[in-house]
């Protein structure tokens, strides 16, 4: 990839900011050097990435080896030797892990310092397209918590609501409102994430061509956007409750500015966190309030640019929200529940809803916070879509092929990962087999979708809109 040159003005401004080398930042921005991570999905993934086991199931063209390295700072992250051409992964398309950036993994440190993971939380990932830190987040919190994933961008809110569909997730709903919308559910969250969106700088290197949009101007518009999002979500913070705040930008208005804002007109306590000095981190400090951020270099990490500060809520009076006495959501009937159960795991503890002609699956436990979300909030995706009753029977929905819910007594069909490609870009599979009906397709005992069985030929029910277009020769 071409480097292209860093803006004289970007590296003026960065001269007072702790850590920066300039000499060292522009090296590392010329160079060709490119780093590729992963993120394994602990649901799904019972490879062992350091024995290669993963490694000998993809073949030749492995990108998972003995010799992959464990990203420090997270339980599940490795860094590839080499960037495979993911799209002919067939455990890719599956969930068994997430193409992420090294750095934005950090994020687990941040909630696994700040919070007790082994108590039911609420967190709310409010800028959450693509889907990254939403699965780290969902990964991390355990099956009585509640994630709400919001993207206001409505096209962008398709690919988080895929990717948390391919991860599995059951506890998880996934919005696209304004952060007014979600205001309303005052004191709701016990966690905040903000990954604001941000002048982009920490991407350079990723993205050359960002750099052609960089501006001082552009910082300071960034720098406003940010206090409105974060003023407009914090009264749906609880009196105690933690805001992660993280940004892509090294500049020092996006970044520690921001921090002293958030305690001067928030009323915030800035959280320091633990940093082992090997990771290359460099921990800095706010000019007014010596609040703790976090700050990634690239000549100091393997990783891109990355900046993330924690925050505590002050306790104040207002009340919390209501659970709403009507919702949008109805319980399914007895005979629809009958019907539905013998395609659900026997212990999976959940509650089943009607939305229009659709049914979804969602936890038991977290009845009353679905329904509050549903009185305020426009609804993408809330737990496993099983899919419609039509008659007496199922049409199954690929959200519960590739959920933690579906029954392991379903008929699975393993296929090679040759015929697994051609299953994932919807072209003909030659399946020998004297069922009929509907049946789970497996590549390395991973779901990958549903067929349904016609004697001498079947049906490819993989969606379209997710299908592989590409081919190993293009």
């Amino acid at each position: 990839m071409q480097s292209a040159k860093l803006p004289e003005a970007l590296l003026d401004s960065l001269q007072g900011v702790t850590g920066f080398d300039r000499d060292a930042f522009v090296r590392v921005h010329e160079s060709d050097m490119q780093i590729t991570s992963v993120r394994m999905n602990p649901a799904k993934s019972e490879w062992s990435v350091v024995s290669g086991q993963w490694a000998a199931a993809n073949g030749a063209n492995t990108h998972l080896s003995p010799s992959t390295t464990h990203i420090p700072w997270c339980a599940n992250g490795y860094y590839l030797s080499k960037r495979p051409f993911f799209t002919f992964d067939p455990l890719f398309h599956a969930g068994v892990y997430y193409v992420q950036e090294a750095s934005s993994m950090f994020l687990e440190q941040a909630l696994r310092q700040t919070t007790d993971l082994s108590q039911p939380l609420r967190v709310l990932d409010l800028c959450a397209a693509p889907g990254g830190k939403s699965t780290l987040l969902q990964s991390l919190i355990n099956e009585n918590s509640l994630l709400v994933s919001n993207e206001v961008i409505k096209s962008r809110a398709g690919i988080l609501e895929e990717n948390l569909t391919k991860w599995g997730s059951l506890n998880a709903v996934v919005t696209n409102n304004d952060p007014k919308d979600l205001a309303a559910l005052q004191h709701f969250f016990d966690v905040i994430v903000v990954d604001a969106p941000c002048s982009g700088s920490g991407l350079f290197r990723r993205d050359p061509d960002a750099i052609q949009e960089w501006s001082e101007h552009n910082v300071q518009l960034c720098y406003q956007r940010q206090q409105r999002i974060l003023a407009d979500i914090y009264p749906a913070l609880k009196p105690g409750g933690v805001l992660i705040y993280s940004t892509c930008s090294y500049s020092k208005e996006e970044d520690e500015t921001i921090a002293d804002w958030l305690i001067e007109e928030q009323d915030a306590s800035g959280i320091r966190l633990n940093i082992d000095a090997a990771w290359g981190i460099v921990e800095a400090k706010s000019e007014k309030h010596n609040a703790y951020g976090y700050r990634f270099f690239p000549d100091k990490v393997k990783g891109e640019g990355f900046f993330l500060a924690c925050f505590r809520k002050s306790a104040d009076d207002v009340q919390a929200r209501k659970p709403a006495k009507r919702s949008r959501l109805q319980k399914t009937s007895k005979a629809e529940d009958a019907i539905i159960r013998p395609w659900l795991k026997n212990d999976a503890a959940v509650q089943l809803w009607k939305q229009g002609d659709l049914i979804i699956a969602f936890p038991q436990v977290l009845e009353q916070e679905l329904l509050m979300i549903a009185d305020v909030a426009y609804i993408r995706k809330a737990g496993v879509l099983i899919g419609k009753i039509a008659g007496k029977e199922l049409v199954p929905d690929h959200a519960l092929a590739v959920s933690t819910i579906v029954s392991g007594e379903i008929v699975a069909i393993s296929l090679k990962k040759e015929e697994a490609l051609q299953y994932l870009r919807k072209e003909e599979v030659i399946i020998a087999s004297p069922r009929k009906g509907w049946a789970l397709i497996q590549y390395q005992q991973v779901n990958l979708g549903w067929v349904k069985l016609l004697g001498n030929r079947i049906n490819n029910y993989y969606p379209s809109g997710w299908r592989i277009l590409k081919s190993a020769n293009n």
